[in-house]
């Protein structure tokens, strides 16, 4: 979309999958509540549309993603989406061709997941991907792929250590054993838990308003320096934090934050 902004407006990418905007939120909506969102070929080609969409508009700070339906987030891979025999080779092909949810690595705005009910298999995968898992009490979570003779295929097994202890990463990938809301904020798999299921999509718009009202380009470099974290050491860890420190140093965002303190009044930021 070139950086345009798309308004408060819906748009349908496919049957699966829609985006909406409501001023600096923009939603990533898993439509198959039938389903509990199980992940089709529609999800893994809408989802990653619809979110390069809203990393490209400007007015959109803040992306959170969602399942429709009262019975979950999303209940892991299809079943019913059958394929024909396949070898190794033909498996790990096809699977290199649909790596669809490693594009969240490339979204620089903030991400959520809103989770409610099921969240297992690949929707925890989905979920793990994002940057704040923000639960409803209901919510249930679990990889239960090694009790069908497989492991997790898309980042649950490199995602899950990175965000909880290794020891509660492997207990959960062993066993398979399914984790409520409360568990699950105890071992750090979720940071937040509305208040009742009725109200999480309201209070994850709320604490996503919170972010978007921070300077883009700051929340833009703590994710990347935070992310950048996980995967180098720590003095090339600092090196990076202190050239993004530099880069905002000089910007309007910062000058505006200081001159509004000073005015006691709300910062207006624009991004520069």
């Amino acid at each position: 979309m070139n950086g345009r902004s798309l308004q408060d407006s819906s748009i349908v990418i496919n049957e699966a999958v829609r985006i909406e905007r409501e001023g600096a939120i923009g939603w990533l909506i898993l439509t198959r509540p039938g389903q509990i969102n199980a992940i089709n070929d529609n999800i893994r080609q809408g989802a990653p549309a619809g979110l390069r969409i809203l990393e490209a508009d400007r007015d959109v700070r803040v992306i959170i993603i969602r399942g429709e339906g009262d019975r979950g987030f999303c209940a892991g891979a299809d079943i019913k989406e059958r394929r024909g025999d396949e070898t190794a080779l033909q498996v790990r092909q096809r699977m290199q061709g649909s790596r669809w949810i490693e594009v969240l690595d490339s979204i620089a705005k903030p991400v959520v997941a809103a989770i409610h009910g099921y969240c297992m298999g690949g929707g925890l995968e989905l979920a793990l991907a994002c940057d704040i898992r923000f639960a409803a009490p209901d919510a249930i979570f679990a990889l239960p792929e090694t009790g069908l003779g497989l492991i997790p295929g898309g980042g649950g097994t490199q995602r899950l250590s990175r965000v909880v202890a290794p020891g509660r990463a492997l207990d959960m990938l062993l066993t398979g054993d399914r984790m409520n809301a409360s568990e699950a904020r105890e071992i750090g798999l979720v940071s937040r838990i509305a208040s009742d299921s009725a109200s999480l999509l309201q209070e994850v718009a709320t604490f996503a308003l919170r972010i978007a009202a921070k300077p883009p380009a700051a929340s833009a470099f703590v994710k990347q320096a935070a992310r950048a974290a996980l995967e180098l050491d720590l003095k090339s860890g600092l090196e990076l934090e202190l050239d993004l420190f530099a880069l905002l140093a000089p910007s309007k965002d910062v000058k505006e934050a200081a001159l509004a303190f000073a005015e006691r009044r709300e910062p207006l930021f624009t991004g520069e």
